[in-house]
């Protein structure tokens, strides 16, 4: 009886959370659409945010694609984003390598080409593949191009001492298509079995570093950013660790039995966003009446 007082209390206070809310961060692959199909309720979610005056940043663990990949993907979707209104982990990662590694220039990297792109970008020398090439670190990312032969190569600067760094932890990355796409954390568990090196850091959810930059460029406290998406592990961790509400959506990765034996719980559970803008909807209500 206890626990279910306990958890009863736990949503109710959560539910209350919702009327001081000002800003919600967005989980992409699982959250707003999944593959390439856009879940029908995200652009009248968007809406809705628009109409009650909260504003929104959409996060993404995913690197595989360039920040101008994502902003034109969205586009095609017929989701309404700003630059300013997206923030990647390849973002987070390569911040990091300057802020706590500066004499780090060159880089061994299993990523896609626009992962690739996006680094060099961001003033890094990639390195080819070859035993003479030698990089500072090697970084690893979600990345659909990988080959074998580029998979030995990072293991073998890895088991060379070469620092390393991830992107993300995910195991899988979401898909409407009849396979299982193997993400960072699964890659990142291939190269540690075989060198018996960890990652030095694994940036992106969930650190969160993902989130305090938006309370920063918003002014934003913990308690008025709800962090919104499908991986408990991942978004409801971060959401967590920085002070935020946790809102799962059951559209992606968890099930509502995995969010029922979650250890803690997420703060709330949502099936779509239309329902979790339904509670939205509803505390704005209730505080206009009062």
């Amino acid at each position: 009886m206890l626990a279910g007082v306990v958890l009863f209390q736990h949503v109710m206070t959560a539910r209350d959370r919702l009327s001081t809310l000002r800003h919600v961060a967005l989980d992409m692959d699982g959250t707003i659409y999944k593959g390439g199909l856009l879940f029908e309720s995200t652009v009248p979610f968007l809406a809705l945010l628009k109409e009650l005056g909260l504003g929104y940043t959409f996060l993404t663990n995913n690197p595989s694609q360039s920040l101008e990949d994502y902003l034109k993907r969205l586009e095609r979707l017929g989701v309404p984003v700003a630059q300013d209104q997206l923030y990647t982990s390849l973002q987070a990662t390569t911040l990091f390598l300057k802020e706590n590694w500066p004499e780090v220039g060159k880089l061994f990297v299993l990523g896609t080409p626009s992962m690739c792109e996006e680094v060099a970008s961001a003033g890094f020398t990639l390195m080819p593949d070859d035993p003479g090439a030698e990089p500072d670190a090697v970084l690893v990312g979600f990345d659909t191009t990988l080959t074998y032969p580029r998979l030995c190569r990072a293991a073998w600067w890895i088991s060379k001492g070469k620092p390393w760094v991830a992107t993300n932890p995910d195991r899988v990355c979401p898909t409407n298509l009849p396979t299982v796409l193997v993400d960072c954390g699964s890659l990142c568990a291939a190269l540690e079995r075989a060198t018996g090196r960890a990652p030095t850091a694994v940036l992106g959810k969930p650190d969160p570093a993902m989130l305090r930059g938006i309370l920063l460029r918003h002014s934003l406290r913990p308690d008025e950013l709800a962090m919104v998406g499908d991986r408990l592990y991942t978004d409801m961790e971060m959401a967590r660790r920085a002070g935020a509400l946790g809102v799962l959506v059951l559209t992606g990765e968890a099930s509502r039995q995995d969010a029922t034996e979650a250890v803690p719980p997420p703060d709330l559970v949502a099936p779509t966003l239309a329902d979790f803008g339904a509670m939205l909807r509803a505390a704005f209500e209730r505080v206009g009446a009062k």
